[in-house]
């Protein structure tokens, strides 16, 4: 393990630097501080009911098996049942996240460059100032805790594969992360597979890899048993209802040809636009060239070796984004869902064109000038995006405060505490107002997702409901149920950075069922 230096320090630093501005940018644009996603309200509310009453539920009394990140559901209790401002709590262990990311890009690019383990600092810099990164540090969502455990334990793996010989602690260690990074997200399970395949490779016996496939699994299984059993018995499936109502409510996009819809997230994940082919939205898009070149080196370096270690993490990489290409082909909110690839790409992309360009003996006026430029333009290009970011991460807080949380405020002060809320976004309602909620999400009600893919039928079931509110905005889905006689508007944010966006507020309307 190497030691720490001074420019690892900096590295650090530069974390600090990098999520202050993220919140100091926030604070200014909206008057306060908060989270960019009502998701993230949603972790809140289970993690509160968690501190007070000892169970998972959303709505208190409820057991709920609807969080799809039971182990950051549970560090986020720790705060309250501390005390802590949950504000502080969340920002901090978001913070701590991205120092064990940067930590953990560090091990692994020693384990990728090993010729190259003095640049480490470089990789660690990169992905500090990477803006999607500092984005998910600071947006209260297990985003980052999930890529930072996930390359620790490629780190790990690593050098358990470099050893040649398995000690039993390491293995169960391994494995029991393995295990602890599906509690984080189930998308965890792609590396589990990827980490199962490697120790297959490993030069050993038949029954010696089979001892050490047994060891592995059994203790990421162990982890799981709990976590698989109280889905089973709260919804009668191994898998959180999140899991299944994502992929229901975008089934129309799931109808669109795989091969088109990989090749899009694969590109917005390496820094491409979210609309279309053209355009930027991330500096490590210009690694694009560098993350092949890497590649193919990892690929020749591994299979001259007949291992599966160095290629392994982009394997995961790209194992993640296939997997939500087949199950989840979404890019919205900054593409959250890809973000764990990203310091896979900023090292591969990194050292592929330090090998193509830097590491080139050669004393020629052009080599160093295109050093130069490349090196100068990188960094530009990573300080402009990160302003962008910055800017961006504080207009989404400003949404959410100013549409969820408001509405959520209101209906907190001026409905029944007994009031059912019909709302697809539950957030922010379940965290301020804490009422009985339908949620039209099929997160904590899992019997409206076969009804998801059919807005007819849903607004149907809304009618036929006891539901007295209906949080929508006009324009969004339920248009039926707000035109309904039935329906009164009572409420609406009138936010107008939401209408200098273009888009609708929130409203609320009290619906005749209404006690």
């Amino acid at each position: 393990m190497p030691k720490i230096n001074r420019r690892h320090w900096f590295v650090f630093l530069a974390c600090l630097l990098g999520f202050g501005l993220f919140l100091l940018i926030s604070a200014a644009v909206g008057g306060k501080s908060g989270f960019p996603l009502d998701d993230a309200w949603i972790h809140q509310t289970y993690a509160r009911s968690l501190a007070r009453y000892g169970r998972f539920a959303y709505v208190p009394g409820v057991t709920s098996a609807g969080s799809t990140a039971p182990l950051w559901t549970i560090l986020l209790s720790v705060g309250y049942v501390l005390r802590i401002p949950y504000l502080f709590w969340t920002y901090l262990l978001g913070f701590l996240s991205l120092l064990w990311l940067v930590t953990a890009v560090m091990q692994v690019w020693r384990a990728v460059w090993p010729d190259l383990a003095g640049k480490d600092w470089l990789a660690g810099l990169t992905a500090t100032l990477t803006w999607p990164l500092l984005w998910a540090a600071a947006s209260g969502m297990e985003t980052l805790l999930f890529a930072a455990l996930g390359l620790q334990i490629v780190a790990l793996y690593a050098r358990i594969a470099a050893r040649g010989t398995v000690r039993l602690y390491r293995l169960a260690l391994l494995g029991v992360l393995s295990g602890l990074l599906i509690l984080i997200r189930p998308d965890g399970l792609v590396l589990l597979m990827l980490i199962a395949l490697g120790l297959l490779l490993l030069p050993e016996t038949m029954s010696e890899r089979a001892k050490v496939l047994s060891g592995y699994g059994g203790a990421a299984v162990l982890t799981l048993i709990p976590y698989f059993l109280f889905n089973y018995l709260t919804s009668g499936s191994l898998w959180p209802n999140t899991f299944y109502a994502k992929q229901t409510e975008y089934a129309a996009v799931l109808q669109q040809f795989i091969g088109a819809r990989t090749l899009q997230l694969f590109y917005f994940s390496l820094g491409g636009s979210d609309a279309g082919w053209q355009g930027i939205n991330a500096a490590h898009f210009l690694l694009l060239p560098g993350v092949i070149y890497g590649g193919w080196l990892a690929l020749r370096r591994d299979w001259r070796q007949k291992q599966l270690v160095v290629v392994l993490p982009l394997l995961w990489a790209g194992g993640h984004i296939m997997l939500y290409a087949w199950r989840l082909p979404v890019t919205f909110q900054h593409g959250r869902y890809l973000m764990a690839a990203i310091p896979i790409w900023l090292i591969y992309g990194l050292g592929g064109w330090i090998k193509l360009l830097f590491a080139r003996q050669s004393s020629g006026r052009t080599l160093w000038l295109a050093q130069c430029v490349t090196a100068i333009t990188f960094a530009l290009m990573l300080l402009f995006f990160l302003l962008q970011g910055a800017f961006a991460y504080a207009r989404d807080v400003a949404i959410v405060e100013g549409e969820m949380v408001t509405v959520a405020q209101w209906l907190a002060e001026n409905t029944p505490e007994d009031a059912l809320i019909a709302s697809h976004d539950i957030g922010a309602i379940g965290y301020f107002a804490e009422r009985p909620l339908l949620d039209l999400a099929g997160l904590i009600s899992p019997e409206i997702i076969p009804l998801l893919a059919d807005e007819t039928a849903l607004e149907r079931y809304i009618l036929q409901s006891e539901a007295d509110y209906l949080v929508t905005a006009p324009g969004w889905p339920y248009t039926a149920v707000a035109n309904a006689n039935s329906a009164t508007l009572v409420f609406t944010t009138n936010f107008t950075l939401t209408q200098a966006a273009g888009l609708n507020n929130m409203t609320v309307y009290q619906l005749k069922t209404v006690r």
